[in-house]
């Protein structure tokens, strides 16, 4: 028996990756987190599956379902949202099926800044512009930040920002950000990136808040900022030069 940890991806269904969804086939119980992963995905379950939404479960009561599978010899899918490596509470998990002797595999899923770069038409990393990404957030009620990752510290790297699990502190976001970035940097909230509703709110520090009050969101959004959002007029990448040589491109180097 054994525990498939599977990255739902961003939303729409067929984003899942074909690993995850012959896993989800090959599974006789499917725990999924149903607050925030389309029950269009469970269609990929077997017909006689059982099915458990975690959202109303605590973690001793989820480590109760995989203690109970384990005895009953039944592998188990844990669908998850996004991507596992980041903010997907697996950790904790991984750490009680260690403690209980249960396998488990990671199938990772189409993180939600892919979704949302894709959404916006853009590539987050632009030569000469900015070659970073931050993956970051603001505390919560589920966990605080550790002390030095803080938005100003990563700001003043000028890298692109894309912050998770923050809509509700956009204002916050701005005023540690608009000194650093300037006023007129480019912003972009992605609300549901992927999804049949998906919204797109355009905008710099200086606009987007009442931007947003104007469009409410209040949760699976994503907030980007940087100058890569906007940059139009750009140095092309020598990758595909004529001129430029490298090992798989066999041009002669005279």
């Amino acid at each position: 028996m054994t525990v498939h940890f599977i990255g739902a991806g961003p939303g729409a269904p067929d984003l899942i990756t074909v690993r995850g969804s012959k896993l989800l086939a090959s599974c006789p119980v499917c725990l999924y987190a149903g607050s925030i992963v389309p029950t269009e995905l469970l269609r990929y379950c077997p017909p006689d599956a059982r099915l458990i939404d975690t959202a109303p479960l605590s973690l001793d009561e989820i480590e109760l379902e995989y203690a109970t599978a384990h005895r009953a010899g039944q592998d188990v899918a844990r669908l998850h949202s996004g991507d596992l490596s980041v903010w997907s509470a697996v950790a904790e998990q991984i750490r009680r099926l260690e403690k209980l002797g249960i396998p488990y595999t990671l199938t990772p899923g189409v993180p939600s800044f892919a979704a949302a770069a894709a959404a916006l038409g853009r590539e987050l990393t632009i030569p000469e512009v900015a070659q970073s990404l931050v993956l970051t957030r603001v505390s919560g009620r589920a966990s605080k930040m550790p002390e030095g990752e803080t938005l100003a510290a990563f700001g003043a790297t000028g890298a692109t920002l894309a912050i998770h699990l923050a809509i509700h502190a956009l204002d916050q976001v701005v005023a540690e950000l608009k000194p650093l970035y300037g006023a007129d940097c480019p912003v972009a909230v992605v609300v549901r990136a992927s999804w049949p509703d998906e919204n797109i709110i355009r905008g710099t520090l200086a606009d987007i808040v009442p931007k947003l009050a104007a469009d409410p969101a209040e949760r699976t959004a994503l907030i980007l900022v940087g100058r890569s959002l906007g940059a139009e007029d750009f140095r092309e990448s020598s990758l595909y030069d004529a001129y430029y040589q490298r090992r798989f491109r066999g041009r002669d180097a005279s």
